[in-house]
């Protein structure tokens, strides 16, 4: 693993880390905000949405104020595999900078797109290797994209003590943020419907937090409403927060950071 940066902040440390991943077959970089503490720390990984990187949520969102006031360390993986070799596509939605938190099946995405792979197994074996982290205490969260992989990654997984997302892609089966990303690296949009929240939000048994913006100017293809319907006999808690005149970006993330942070921090040291 060589350390790309290292800065305090908030008293403790934000780094930027890169390493050889066995699930892409690349080198990958991610960011990992470590609060001052004395013991292991819980864990909130933070998935990001399309084109961005490990850099944009480290940088923009606002949540190491927040991580460092309840003790939390903050995980910010990239969104895909990267680097010469790596397949790509000229659409900002598929290929580089598109992962879906899925792993390929279908050329020629298949050698290195392996994100579910990567999130859940490499880099967290990683993680609690080489830093001072929980491995019992782990939250997820994420935005848009990154919305659905913490939520499908969560259900899938069981490992995650809560989860919340920022106007997550809710029902991309039914969503051309899905169907298209689906097709190229499942083979099929039915290949899909093992990654799509609203289909299997019933293996996620852990409490739930969603803030979605009325003004997201992508709302259409969230489908936030397919969910909600999909959430109607869950026995845990879920909360779906539609948030008056907010729309798709940082802004409306950082703005509700705290909440978040608040929310798993709650679960986490329990």
């Amino acid at each position: 693993m060589e350390i790309i940066s290292e800065n305090k902040c908030f008293g403790g440390v934000q780094g930027v880390y890169r390493h050889a991943s066995s699930a892409t077959g690349t080198e990958m970089t991610f960011g990992l905000f470590l609060p001052e503490a004395e013991g292991p720390s819980p864990v909130l990984w933070y998935l990001s949405g399309l084109t961005c990187t490990h850099e944009n949520a480290m940088t923009k969102a606002g949540a190491q104020a927040y991580a460092a006031k309840h003790g939390l360390a903050l995980v910010f993986p990239d969104t895909s595999p990267r680097g010469e070799g790596v397949a790509d596509d000229e659409a900002f939605d598929l290929g580089q900078g598109a992962g879906f938190y899925v792993d390929a099946t279908e050329a020629p995405w298949s050698p290195h797109f392996k994100m579910e792979t990567y999130i859940l197994d490499d880099l967290s074996d990683l993680l609690f290797s080489e830093f001072s982290l929980d491995r019992e205490r782990q939250a997820i969260t994420g935005h848009s994209m990154g919305g659905h992989g913490a939520i499908t990654l969560a259900a899938k997984s069981g490992r995650f003590r809560s989860v919340s997302a920022f106007s997550p892609i809710c029902n991309p089966t039914q969503s051309d943020w899905g169907r298209k990303q689906f097709e190229a690296y499942l083979g099929s949009v039915e290949a899909g419907q093992a990654h799509d929240a609203s289909l299997i939000i019933g293996d996620l048994a852990a409490p739930m937090l969603i803030d979605t913006g009325t003004n997201d100017q992508f709302k259409d293809l969230l489908r936030t409403g397919a969910l909600v319907n999909a959430m109607q006999h869950r026995s845990t808690p879920a909360q779906v927060r539609m948030q008056d005149g907010y729309d798709h970006s940082y802004f409306f993330v950082a703005t509700f950071m705290g909440d978040h942070v608040a929310f798993h921090a709650e679960h986490l040291n329990a």
